[in-house]
């Protein structure tokens, strides 16, 4: 059963205009989506008291929900059990007064870039849309300014036509109206009677800290307004991230780094300075390091969204060979290779691959030896 809309406000059935807008501006500014970031209950609180508000600040409309006719079964037309046939079909083409009036707005999509250092602190960016939005000059209700809309004569305001097929009555959005329960005579010049017009708006986004590129954002409500007082669609908000030439993102959510190190380094181990998200640290480099290491720092890594820990740094060493020389670098790499030549690194791999090729041959030629043997004996004879 629908919830009581005055009770959805927290007012009396007797509130004046006035009360009923109080507490709807209340309501709307504890339960609005951009003071209650990621909290889906107080959203769809939201969107209650911003329906509640709709019918309520309407005089025709509230006098019919205060007639029963806003909501099938619990009104007229009800049969003995407070739920009649016909009502079950009125209400799969959103019966009663106004249904234009609950139709929603588009959603729409944008996108925002930003640096890959916003994207770790997290950030505030404004975006500027171009929407269809309530007219100004007629407060989106579509009348000519001074004037208003009148109560459909086909429909007689209900917003829908029914006709009755035997027992039943089958029901469809009014030709006359189309489903707005309303008609208007005299159409606002500025939106040509649709109560929407081209708009552009800007809005500020909160990026939480951590985003990676192609994360959507969604802003409840700032999407297209609907037709006629209809809620508002949502605004989805898609960040673009601009690469580091330091940091990597992974797939696992960490970050990988690049740490070039000397030959020197790499056999005799050393203490190197490193980036982090927050300044440098030091970490060893131990001795004997072989091209391509890995070594993780963490919690230096980037903020988990919706929580309080931090991923990881994944630090790759890789042993940098200068392109020239000088003079005593070169003299040093001749007595360096003098002091490792009884070492020779390729021993074991050039080993198991002549035994390969061995094994690889053999198979090939079986029993090659027996018959030459044979062959052999028969020339003699």
């Amino acid at each position: 059963m629908e919830r009581d809309l005055y009770e959805t406000l927290g007012i009396e059935r007797k509130a004046s205009d006035e009360e009923i807008k109080r507490a709807y501006r209340k309501l709307a500014r504890d339960y609005h989506p951009d003071r209650n970031p990621d909290d889906p209950d107080a959203e769809e609180r939201f969107k209650e008291v911003q329906g509640a508000y709709d019918t309520l600040k309407d005089p025709e409309k509230r006098r019919q929900y205060d007639a029963g006719g806003m909501f099938g079964g619990f009104g007229r037309n009800a049969g003995p059990g407070g739920f009649g046939v016909g009502d079950i079909f009125s209400s799969l083409f959103n019966r009663g007064r106004g249904a234009a009036h609950e139709m929603r707005g588009r959603d729409l999509e944008t996108e925002v870039r930003l640096s890959f250092e916003q994207s770790m602190d997290g950030s505030q960016v404004a975006v500027t849309i171009s929407k269809q939005a309530r007219c100004e000059s007629c407060g989106g209700d579509g009348a000519k300014p001074g004037t208003s809309a009148r109560t459909c004569p086909v429909c007689d305001g209900r917003g829908i036509d029914s006709q009755s097929q035997g027992m039943f009555s089958i029901s469809q959005p009014c030709g006359r109206c189309g489903g707005a329960g309303e008609v208007i005579d005299d159409p606002c010049p500025s939106c040509a009677g649709s109560g929407l017009t081209r708009q552009r708006k800007r809005y500020r986004v909160n990026v939480p800290a951590g985003v990676r590129d192609g994360t959507r954002i969604r802003l409840a409500g700032k999407g297209e307004d609907g037709p006629r007082g209809g809620p508002a669609g949502d605004l989805f908000v898609t960040t673009r991230v601009t690469p580091s030439p330091v940091f990597q993102p992974r797939p696992d959510g960490n970050l990988d780094v690049v740490v070039p190190i000397t030959i020197p380094e790499a056999i005799g181990g050393a203490t190197v300075e490193v980036p982090t998200l927050r300044g440098t640290k030091r970490i060893r480099v131990p001795g004997g390091t072989q091209h391509g290491t890995v070594q993780r720092l963490r919690g230096e890594g980037p903020p988990r969204p919706g929580s309080r820990e931090r991923g990881d740094i994944h630090y790759r060493f890789e042993i940098e060979i200068p392109e020239q020389l000088s003079a005593e670098q070169s003299k040093a790499i001749d007595q360096l290779g003098l002091a490792f030549a009884d070492h020779d690194p390729r021993e074991r791999l050039l080993r198991d691959a002549r035994r390969r090729e061995a094994e690889v041959s053999g198979s090939e030629q079986p029993g090659s030896e027996d018959r030459s043997a044979d062959s052999g004996k028969v020339g003699a004879a």
